[in-house]
């Protein structure tokens, strides 16, 4: 559900509408799959979904959307502050983004906060990684 949403906001912030092809296509789903899960959208009031018209979301459903992309965010700024490689960060951001919760989230946000305030800081911390990791 989360990724739906979530696609659907960038679709919409790109294009102005979102489309079950468009949705498909990027999520690599089945346009099927994707249709179904648009009418649980709707049901649950996240969604207004017509046939042939397209999908925009609710107040309820916006805001949804946009935890989501906020947490994405927040996760990715985390991790790239290491160094990792992009790969890696989209894949590990994927896993996590859909298990960390609300307070786990506030403290990596503080953490990376901080490491971004203090360039001191980061680059010990990161030394302390490469450190471990030759050990």
């Amino acid at each position: 559900m989360d990724d739906y949403l979530e696609q659907i906001l960038h679709l919409i912030e790109e294009k102005g509408y979102a489309r079950a092809v468009d949705i498909s296509s990027n999520l690599g789903i089945s346009q099927a799959s994707v249709t179904n899960m648009l009418q649980k959208l709707d049901g649950e009031g996240l969604v207004k979904h017509e046939k042939y018209r397209g999908t925009v979301l609710t107040e309820q459903g916006r805001k949804i959307a946009g935890a989501i992309v906020e947490r994405h965010q927040t996760l990715t700024r985390f991790l790239r502050l290491f160094g990792l490689d992009e790969e890696t960060i989209y894949r590990d951001v994927e896993g996590m983004e859909h298990h960390v919760s609300r307070p786990t989230l506030e403290v990596i946000r503080a953490v990376a906060d901080a490491l971004e305030g203090d360039g001191d800081f980061l680059a010990d911390v990161k030394g302390r990684i490469l450190n471990d990791g030759q050990k």
